[in-house]
């Protein structure tokens, strides 16, 4: 027996032959920057007209593929370009961020971190230790919850109104601290606080004596991709040098967002 045949009968046990023609229609547009129309692609790639009509359909109703409402003619849209994008940009995204992460924590002589969103909570990426003896660590992969971390408040507060009460509605408010905000109301005041002084703050509000300030970063689509924070210990990060610190944070969530293709200032 044909070794070779045998080895590609058993992977097409595994194929899901909707799934493949979705895909090859999806090659297919991407060559017809003018786009097909349905019974064109069922011509050339020789599927059933009723096959095509219904992966069509489903990648126009999925956002895949939209309609000229003139000539009923298919063409890819541009989710596809943001999930590539989107991924390229998170595999990047620590390189880019290196040196600006080490530049923060020197400048400001406090751990410096790198985070972003995921549904409902955070998720710290990347971190620069403080060089100071008494310091905080929090490691990469560590989850933070929204209502209390400047990270968390940092990016919601730049997403656009739909997808930020999408995320608030996903948080339990749990309170930690005398400090902690535990209603939706106060945490959208605390957003819009955030918007006008331009960064954000966690003033122990999940641990006691624990200091962030953390500033969006923002991505080509003029969207909070990720945030830059540092957190101390209050002691050394009193009240009177929050201001400062927030300038100096922004600056390097601003550098970091430029990396990222964003066009305007923060």
């Amino acid at each position: 027996m044909d070794v070779t045949m045998s080895v590609e009968s058993e992977k097409s046990k595994y194929q899901v032959p909707n799934l493949d023609r979705a895909l090859r229609i999806m090659e297919f547009l991407s060559e017809k920057p003018r786009g097909a129309t349905k019974a064109e692609i069922a011509r050339v790639l020789k599927y059933p007209n009723n096959s095509v009509f219904r992966i069509v359909s489903t990648l126009e109703e999925s956002g895949y593929v939209v309609r000229n409402e003139e000539s009923n003619e298919y063409s890819l849209s541009c989710k596809m370009l943001s999930l590539g994008y989107k991924s390229l940009v998170q595999n990047n995204l620590v390189e880019l961020a290196a040196d600006l992460l080490r530049g923060l924590r020197d400048e400001t002589r406090e751990t410096a971190l790198l985070g972003t969103l995921l549904e409902g909570e955070g998720v710290v990426l990347e971190q620069e230790l403080s060089p100071e003896p008494i310091k905080f660590m929090v490691a990469p992969g560590t989850r933070f919850v929204l209502h209390t971390a400047a990270p968390g408040k940092a990016m919601l507060a730049w997403l656009d109104e739909r997808e930020r009460e999408r995320q608030i509605a996903q948080v339990d408010f749990v309170s930690f601290t005398p400090g902690t905000i535990t209603t939706p109301a106060a945490y959208r005041k605390e957003l819009e606080k955030t918007r006008q002084r331009g960064y954000a703050l966690d003033l122990e509000e999940e641990a006691d004596g624990v200091i962030c300030i953390g500033a969006p970063v923002f991505d080509y689509r003029n969207r909070p991709h990720a945030a830059i924070w540092i957190t101390g210990p209050k002691f050394r990060i009193p009240e009177s040098h929050i201001a400062q610190i927030g300038v100096i944070v922004r600056k390097y969530a601003a550098a970091l967002s430029l990396r990222l293709g964003y066009q305007n200032s923060v």
